[in-house]
C-alpha cells in the first residue's frame, strides 16, 4: 500500500516539473509556480463571489435577529427600546424597507414578505413627530444624569460639613464651601426637580407608545404566529444555504476541471509537453478548493476595476465571471513567458552544448569522465548514430563531429534505445 502511493506521488511531482520527461529549470519553474499562485487566488476569489450569489439567511429574513431578541427580553422597558431603535434620529439613513429590499438586488432569491411589511411599519414611526418626542425625552434624560451628578457632589460636601459640625469646629476654618442646611436644601431640590422630569419622561413615553403607528407595530411583534413563521424560514435557509453555496461552488469548479482533464489528455496523446504541463497543474489547482469546500461543507488593479465596472453593467451580480476571465488569461501569459525562457533563454540544444564543452551531462549536467557513455547520476546515454557516417556523436547537437553532416531530429536513431530493445 505504502509503495503505490510512494509511486502515485513520485508521478504527481513528475508530472508537475517536467516537459516530456525533461525537467523544467528554475526560472520556467518559478514562472509557473506565480501563475499557480495567482489563479488560485483567483478561484478562491471566484468561489467567494458565487457563494455569496444566492441570500444569505440573514439577508432573506433580515428582521429575525432583533425580532428575536425583543421575544426574548423580559424588561418592562423593552416596547419602548425596541420603538426607539426604529426612529433614528439621523434623517441620512435609509428607509428599513428600501434597505431590505436592497438585499434583493444581484443575488437569488427573495427576501421574506414579513420582514418586508416588518420594515414599513417601522418607516411609519420614523416620523418628525416621534423623532421631536425621542429628542426631549433624550433632553430631560441628560438634565436628570446632570442633577444627580450634582446631588453627589453635595452630598460629598454634606456628610464633610456634617462631620464638622459634630466636632464643633467654626465655619470660618470649614474646607467647605456649602452650609450643611444648605446642602441639605439644595439635595431637596434637586430631588424634587428629578422626580418632575422622570414623570415628563414617562408622559412623553406613553405618548410615543400610544401613538398609532407604535401600536400597530408593536401589535405585529407581539403577533406569534409570524414570529413562528419568520423563525422556522430563517432556519430552514440556514440549513439549506450551506448546501446551496457548495452546489455553486461546484458549478463554477467543474467545467474548469473537466476542461483542464481534457486539455490533459490531448496534449499527453500528441506530444504537447508544455501545455500538458500547464493543463496539469491547473487541474491540480481546481481540484484543491473543490476538495477543501467539499470538507468545510461536511463541518486588484485597473484592469480588476475595468472588468468589475463592464461586468456590473452588463451581468449585474455576476462579478464572480471575473475570475474566469483571470483564469483564462493568466495563463496564456505564463504560457508566453514559459515558451521564452525553454525556447530562447534555456535552449535544449545550446545547454547541451555548453555541457558537452565542459564535459557534462546532457541531461543532467553533471561532470563525466571520459569514457562514460551513460551518465552515472541520472542513466542518460550520451550518443546517437548520425544517420549519414553512422558513428556515434553526441545527441542534441546540430552537426556530426565526424562528417559535419547536420543531424535532423527526425532522421536520429537513438543507439541507446536500441541497444535497451
Amino acid at each position: 500500500m505504502f509503495t503505490k502511493i510512494r509511486n502515485i506521488l513520485a508521478q504527481f511531482f513528475n508530472n508537475s516539473r517536467t516537459i516530456n520527461n525533461e525537467p523544467l529549470n528554475k526560472v520556467s519553474l518559478i514562472v509557473i509556480i506565480i501563475v499557480d499562485i495567482f489563479i488560485l487566488i483567483n478561484v478562491f476569489t471566484g468561489l467567494e463571489d458565487i457563494s455569496r450569489w444566492h441570500l444569505s439567511p440573514y439577508q432573506a429574513y433580515p428582521c429575525y435577529s432583533e425580532w428575536e431578541n425583543y421575544q426574548k427580553q423580559s424588561d418592562k422597558n423593552k416596547d419602548y427600546d425596541m420603538i426607539i431603535s426604529s426612529v433614528p434620529l439621523n434623517n441620512n439613513q435609509p428607509q428599513f424597507q428600501a434597505e431590505y429590499q436592497q438585499q434583493e438586488i444581484g443575488h437569488l432569491g427573495k427576501v421574506s414578505e414579513i420582514c418586508i411589511n416588518y420594515a414599513e411599519l417601522k418607516d411609519r414611526l420614523n416620523n418628525n413627530l416621534n423623532q421631536k418626542n425621542i429628542t426631549n425625552i433624550n433632553l430631560r434624560q441628560e438634565k436628570i444624569n446632570q442633577l444627580e451628578q450634582a446631588n453627589i457632589n453635595i452630598r460629598n460636601q454634606y456628610d464633610s460639613t456634617l462631620l464638622e459640625k459634630i466636632a464643633g469646629q467654626s465655619s470660618e476654618k470649614s474646607i467647605n464651601q456649602v452650609s450643611a442646611e444648605k446642602a441639605k436644601q439644595d439635595l431637596d431640590k434637586n430631588q424634587q426637580q428629578i422626580g418632575q422630569i422622570k414623570q415628563e419622561i414617562n408622559n412623553l413615553k406613553n405618548q410615543l407608545l400610544t401613538k398609532p403607528e407604535s401600536l400597530n407595530f408593536l401589535s405585529f411583534i407581539k403577533d406569534e404566529n409570524k414570529f413562528t413563521a419568520v423563525k422556522q424560514g430563517y432556519e430552514r435557509a440556514s440549513f439549506w444555504y450551506p448546501s446551496i453555496q457548495l452546489t455553486f461552488q461546484s458549478i463554477f469548479l467543474l467545467p474548469l476541471i473537466i476542461i483542464a482533464l481534457l486539455v490533459y489528455r490531448i496534449s499527453q496523446s500528441r506530444g504537447y509537453g508544455l501545455i500538458g504541463l500547464i493543463s496539469w497543474h491547473l487541474l491540480v489547482i481546481f481540484l484543491i478548493p473543490l476538495v477543501l469546500k467539499v470538507l468545510e461543507f461536511l463541518q486588484v488593479g485597473v484592469v480588476f476595476q475595468f472588468l468589475l465596472s463592464v461586468v456590473n453593467k452588463l451581468l449585474g451580480g455576476l462579478l464572480f465571471l471575473i475570475s474566469y476571465v483571470y483564469i483564462l488569461l493568466i495563463p496564456l501569459i505564463g504560457f508566453g513567458i514559459i515558451k521564452f525562457f525553454q525556447g530562447v533563454v534555456f535552449n535544449s540544444k545550446v545547454q547541451a552544448a555548453k555541457r558537452v564543452q565542459k564535459s557534462q551531462c546532457i541531461n543532467c549536467g553533471k561532470t563525466l569522465k571520459s569514457n562514460n557513455a551513460h551518465c552515472p547520476h541520472c542513466g542518460y546515454y550520451q550518443y546517437i548514430e548520425c544517420h549519414n557516417c553512422h558513428n556515434l556523436t553526441y545527441k542534441k547537437l546540430p552537426y556530426c563531429y565526424h562528417c559535419g553532416t547536420e543531424q535532423n531530429s527526425s532522421q536520429i536513431q537513438d543507439v541507446g534505445s536500441v541497444d535497451n530493445k
